[in-house]
């Protein structure tokens, strides 16, 4: 099959791309590397002109605080027009959101009418692993014992930092998703977390974890643990939704009670490959707060063999069947990740004992190529 993933946020596409390449099938992934994480693709629709150079940056500025314009969202649309010509004969086209290409919703749904024209044969999909209409929806009903968007369920105050969660609520960004599910064949979730959303706003999903390439992602066995060291890694935009001033509490104490015994990392704001790099010799990893399972990031931390703080809840251990813990359970209470925290850096042990399962358990039930295989079947089964 020659196959087109639109869009890329966690490096999710990367590794799906890489399971289905070593199929036997033709992939191409577009997108805009997401920021400042720079992810890799193949064709690229990141800003340069309203963002490279000071006088567009300047205009860009004005126009937006004069008329609510974003320019950046009308260039990636034109860097997409432009491609258009080369995206052709594809079997089946896999956006990653509804706003994949992340412009205005009226360009995306006559981008995405253009693409799908182009390619009569294909089978869209749509791929739900972060912010989508329904799942925000449901979320902010406050029915889970807590969200992404729980901090701004307490304090409305806060809602310029949920503006990007809050916008797929926006009669505009409805439309785009209403227009983008009625003109995809299936839906596809990649954890619980929206899982669990969709289903409960009666919405068909396949679910079907995020592929991770172990092969490409060495074991590091935690055995030099004289410091044990301790990272967080910090993404400003969305410090609030993933909980991460917990994490900044919680090791302020550990690091007065342990200080001899720990070395702490944090970074912040750093591109993929950077931020990979800073926790290589990490013994613990603090992921987020408010998960039920883990994103893209916790599980390449866990194929590391690292300890991963992240969403690890009983729907999730559920789910998988699991008798012993591969990460930690991070919840909303800084005495809970103290005593979780305490727990491990007093009993070494038991670090080396979680990293050695979360490795199993990330090529038991993430493992690239078997995930890829699922992907297939599941856009196969709408032909």
């Amino acid at each position: 099959m020659k196959i087109l993933l639109v869009g890329e946020y966690s490096r999710l596409h990367n590794s799906l791309k890489e399971g289905l390449v070593a199929l036997g099938h033709q992939v191409v992934l577009v997108g805009s590397g997401d920021n400042f994480k720079n992810y890799a693709v193949d064709y690229s629709i990141r800003t340069s002109w309203t963002t490279r150079y000071w006088l567009p940056r300047k205009l860009k500025n004005a126009i937006y605080r004069f008329t609510g314009l974003d320019l950046e969202m009308t260039e990636r649309a034109f860097r997409f027009y432009f491609l258009l010509p080369q995206l052709k004969g594809f079997d089946h086209i896999q956006l990653i959101n509804s706003d994949a290409l992340e412009t205005h919703p009226f360009c995306s749904r006559s981008l995405y009418r253009k693409l799908f024209a182009q390619n009569p044969n294909c089978t869209p999909s749509l791929l739900i692993c972060g912010d989508e209409t329904p799942v925000n929806d449901y979320l902010l009903q406050d029915k889970l014992k807590y969200s992404v968007l729980t901090p701004y369920l307490k304090d409305h105050s806060l809602r310029s930092q949920f503006e990007y969660s809050l916008k797929y609520t926006y009669p505009n960004y409805r439309k785009l998703f209403n227009w983008v599910a009625a003109h995809c064949k299936t839906m596809i979730v990649s954890d619980l977390d929206y899982k669990i959303p969709m289903e409960a706003m009666d919405y068909p999903v396949t679910f079907i974890p995020n592929p991770i390439n172990s092969e490409t992602i060495p074991c590091c066995p935690n055995d030099n643990m004289t410091p044990i060291v301790i990272f967080l890694g910090i993404n400003r935009l969305s410090y609030t939704k993933k909980g991460i001033s917990y994490f900044e509490k919680a090791l302020a104490i550990i690091s007065e009670k342990y200080s001899t015994q720990v070395d702490i990392i944090v970074t912040e704001n750093v591109p993929y490959d950077i931020y990979i790099h800073s926790y290589n010799k990490a013994h613990i990893v603090l992921d987020q707060i408010y998960g039920f399972d883990q994103g893209y990031n916790a599980l390449e931390a866990m194929a590391k063999g690292k300890v991963v703080f992240t969403g690890a809840e009983t729907e999730f251990t559920e789910h998988y069947n699991l008798k012993e813990r591969v990460a930690v359970n991070a919840i909303p209470n800084v005495a809970s990740l103290v005593s979780e925290l305490a727990f491990l850096i007093e009993n070494p042990a038991e670090i080396r004992a979680i990293g050695i399962r979360a490795r199993d358990f990330i090529e038991k039930e993430h493992a690239y190529k078997t995930i890829a295989k699922r992907y297939l079947d599941s856009w196969k089964s709408v032909d």
